[in-house]
């Protein structure tokens, strides 16, 4: 049997099974700081590059086009777009219980494309769930009542 013929299989015996809890403080710098800051007002900030015209959202401090610095914030929309969706059936550490809705979104005024959860939907039929997360479907950002500045801060919800 030739060598481009056969699939690499990594035996059983060559597989190191553990765990990872880290726990960790993580500077998120200037342009991190304005985005969490913002959300305690119920404001997504996004960075623009003048250079290159391209708007980011998580917000970077570096456009990845022109290799110019972002050189100003600006306010994403409250509504966007889906680009692509999930429901998550298995259980993960640190994460709600299953079943859960994450959607890769592109808030009006924005570039790309942010994660984060879908709430308000009935998932107990899990196809029909997924037909209503198909790319190009419309959906709202939703603030929690008390934002404390952190990315959970907010969730979208179907327009």
């Amino acid at each position: 049997m030739s060598k481009s013929n056969t699939a690499a299989v990594t035996p059983a015996h060559h597989v190191v099974h553990g765990e990872w809890h880290v726990r960790y403080n993580y500077p998120v710098g200037e342009v991190g700081a304005r985005f969490f800051d913002a959300m305690k007002e119920k404001r997504i900030v996004a960075t623009r590059c003048s250079a290159s015209g391209l708007t980011y959202l998580p917000p970077r401090a570096y456009c990845e086009r022109s290799f110019e610095k972002c050189d100003s914030f600006v306010d994403a929309g409250s509504e966007g777009t889906i680009e692509a969706a999930t429901i998550v059936s298995a259980a993960f550490d640190n994460l709600p219980p299953p079943p859960y809705a994450i959607a890769y979104v592109r808030l009006d005024g924005v570039s790309t494309a942010m994660v984060n959860f879908v709430r308000g939907m009935d998932l107990s039929d899990v196809p029909a769930a997924a037909a209503k997360l198909k790319p190009g479907t419309r959906v709202k950002v939703k603030f929690i009542d008390a934002p404390e500045g952190k990315i959970t801060d907010f969730h979208y919800v179907l327009a």
